[in-house]
């Protein structure tokens, strides 16, 4: 599959997104639904590696952001942000996060081409061994490096668990290990988001190889690698709300109470409207995150943090008001909307909170502090 991407600074989705997004929603409907995601997160398989790989190799999201020369789409980020809308919409539990998002970005910015021809192949799934709730900012190293042999532990990685080659930061470089390696283990651990799971990651004197000696390079393909996470992390969050929108109204528009529809009520109007605004202005943050993403552009880290500090609670509203607006049943565990809110919850942790990206938003733009002179 190989994309074009317009030269266009439009927010507005484009026909090719708009058929990336009808192909990936189609295959979702089919292979994803909300009983089916369900049923896995009570299986010891939470994971659904099946789905990903049709997702990987046929629909060819692994490769989106990939260039031609080595395999991939030649696309960009926007293509992978509408992806990730879908996703969220899903609350799909595949690791196209890590593996196609924050490691992919890392290995772009690296130009490590091997590991990308067999990644936008669906051959790999590679995760860097960071807290999934480290924002994008420098990387502190819990891991220790000796004869090229790997010590020390990380705790909440996402997507370990089922990836076939670890990346991991030290002091002095950047490493990759296979998780199959003798003194690579993976602890699956308790989460609230069981369509997303963490892992715990130890490394007990495993073999590794460099792939980038530390310095300023390494630094800010990090940084830059976490921003791109953050970026489709906005882009699934929206996803997710608009699904709980949709869901809401819908229930509203069938249900009666009292011989009158729920939609009727003009309370519950008024407050799927502010929902409603509020998902609007979401789109369009995530969205110029996505186009500076695709673009290289200098604010990214701005726009980042603008998408993360709306984005996060946003999705949070859209879940709570999904399960108070359905009532009884939406408090219950045959019903999606708690899948919806531990995703939410979960991801208002992921690469940093609201508050760290408001946070970060005021001294990018230079904002004082209240109070200040």
């Amino acid at each position: 599959m190989t994309i074009t991407t317009p030269e266009t600074g439009d927010l507005l989705y484009n026909e090719i997104e708009d058929d990336l997004r009808e192909s990936v929603r189609s295959l979702l409907d089919k292979k994803c639904e909300w009983t089916a995601v369900l049923s896995r997160t009570e299986s010891p398989d939470t994971v659904d590696t099946a789905l990903w790989k049709t997702l990987a190799t046929e629909v060819g999201v692994a490769a989106m952001p990939i260039p031609e020369d080595l395999g991939g789409a030649g696309g960009s980020w926007r293509e992978a942000a509408v992806v990730a809308e879908e996703l969220g919409r899903a609350v799909a539990p595949i690791p196209f996060l890590g593996s196609a998002g924050i490691a992919t970005a890392l290995l772009l910015e690296l130009r490590a081409e091997d590991f990308l021809s067999r990644l936008a192949a669906g051959e790999q799934t590679i995760a860097l061994t960071i807290p999934f709730a480290h924002a994008p900012r420098a990387v502190e190293h819990a891991v220790t490096v000796s004869d090229d042999r790997l010590r020390g532990n990380v705790t909440g990685v996402a997507d370990a668990r089922v990836a076939d080659v670890l990346l991991v930061p030290t002091a002095d470089g950047l490493f990759a290990v296979e998780t199959a390696a003798e003194g690579v283990r993976v602890d699956e651990i308790v989460s609230l988001d069981m369509t997303r799971p963490l892992s715990d990651v130890t490394f007990e004197g495993a073999q590794a190889t460099l792939i980038a000696e530390a310095g300023d390079v390494l630094d800010a393909a990090l940084v830059r690698a976490l921003h791109i996470g953050a970026t489709l992390l906005a882009a699934e969050q929206l996803g997710l709300a608009e699904r709980c929108l949709d869901l809401t109204v819908e229930y509203l528009a069938t249900r009666r109470q009292f011989a009158r529809l729920l939609g009727s009520y003009q309370a519950l109007k008024h407050r799927l409207a502010d929902l409603w605004v509020q998902i609007t202005q979401a789109r369009a943050v995530a969205r110029y995150a996505a186009e500076c993403a695709a673009t290289d552009s200098p604010d990214l880290a701005i726009a980042v943090a603008l998408a993360q500090s709306i984005c996060s609670e946003v999705a949070q509203q859209a879940a709570e008001e999904c399960i108070q607006l359905h009532g009884g049943i939406g408090f219950t565990w045959e019903h999606p909307a708690h899948l919806f809110l531990k995703r939410a919850k979960a991801d208002a942790i992921g690469l940093g909170t609201a508050d760290w990206h408001r946070s970060a938003l005021a001294t990018l733009v230079d904002l004082p502090a209240p109070g200040a002179n």
